[in-house]
């Protein structure tokens, strides 16, 4: 566990008051220049960050979970599923009277900074881990600082945090044989991020199918799960001589726009082409046709992922680790927008 600092160190190590330490890190005056700019690099080299209102003497806990997203605020304002599980996390930590700290970040070095930030701060109790990747350092970042959390997203083979996590693998292998019985055999898949641990499962676990299906193609594209990118990919995949019959995407904006692509080129969905989504938002209930889907409960994954954490927030330090969850996967909700393969 990493150690904070505190100004009795800063002290220490510079040889002077802890008053001088004090009036140096708030800009007061009370000691030279000098001696200001010496203090202030040791407290820089050591990483110090002031505990706000001392908190920490008066309060045991924050009564605060943070969640870091690597994500832009405009597509996190139209992607459903991350509103549905803040809502569920929000649920279960609300029973719990816990409060949710949201920080969007533009890197994975900046959302390191936060998690460090915040447990310098004492700002968070612990921390959830979203979009979690193939060689994600944050796991070993979080729990090297001794900070509680919580992956969402797995399984996690050897690593120091427990997760939370649908199987990501099975429902593949039931939509590519759904797809096959309706006699599709050029189809093609509209994926997410390809750095993400659930993206990499599902790659490995719709070429598998293939091969046990005999399909010839299974062409499979990466998105950044917006539906800009979704219609810009569609559109490639149809624009080909031999176009997929069926496409299938990672999520429910990048379908919906592939569908308004569909529309646009005047390819008629089910008869000329079939789309299946991911998560089932009331987005795919809405479209015409409705969408075919892989549907779970993102609302009760939410609450899961919350309850997991709380459970490591109240453990006991000699506790054995509070164990991974695996949740129900996917189950295939047909509707309107597939039907029987017709060879264009």
């Amino acid at each position: 566990m990493a150690r904070r600092f505190t100004i009795t160190d800063i002290a220490a190590a510079a040889g002077v008051s802890k008053g001088a330490v004090s009036y140096a890190l708030n800009g007061r005056p009370g000691v030279s220049e000098a001696t200001r700019a010496k203090i202030l690099a040791i407290a820089a080299e050591m990483g110090f960050v002031p505990n706000r209102a001392a908190r920490s003497l008066s309060v045991a806990t924050s009564q605060v979970v943070g969640l870091a997203l690597k994500r832009s605020a405009r597509t996190l304002g139209i992607e459903p599923y991350f509103m549905e599980l803040i809502s569920g996390i929000e649920a279960t930590l609300s029973a719990g009277s816990y409060g949710l700290t949201l920080q969007v970040v533009d890197t994975v070095e900046e959302e390191i900074e936060v998690y460090r930030r915040w447990w310098a701060e004492r700002r968070v109790d612990g921390v959830l881990l979203c979009d979690v990747g193939i060689a994600d350092r944050r796991l070993d970042f979080v729990a090297d600082l001794g900070l509680p959390a919580v992956a969402v997203g797995g399984p996690l083979a050897g690593a120091r945090l427990p997760a939370v996590w649908h199987d990501d693998a099975g429902p593949c292998l039931e939509i590519l044989e759904y797809l096959h019985a309706l006699g599709h055999r050029r189809i093609a898949r509209v994926a997410g991020f390809a750095h993400l641990l659930h993206t990499a499962i599902r790659d490995g676990a719709y070429a598998e199918a293939a091969a046990g299906l005999g399909l010839d193609s299974l062409t499979t594209v990466h998105s950044d799960y917006t539906g800009e990118q979704g219609a810009d990919l569609t559109r490639g995949l149809l624009a080909g001589a031999d176009r997929p019959t069926a496409i299938i995407f990672d999520n429910d904006v990048t379908a919906v726009a592939g569908l308004g692509v569909a529309h646009e080129l005047g390819i008629d969905v089910p008869d000329r082409l079939s789309i299946v989504a991911w998560d089932d938002s009331p987005l795919c209930r809405l479209t015409h046709p409705a969408l075919t889907t892989l549907t779970r409960d993102i609302t009760a994954y939410g609450s899961q992922c919350a309850a997991a954490l709380l459970a490591v927030i109240g453990a006991a330090p000699d506790q054995d680790r509070t164990p991974s969850v695996r949740c129900r996967p996917a189950r295939l909700s047909p509707r309107g927008s597939t039907g029987p393969a017709v060879e264009s």
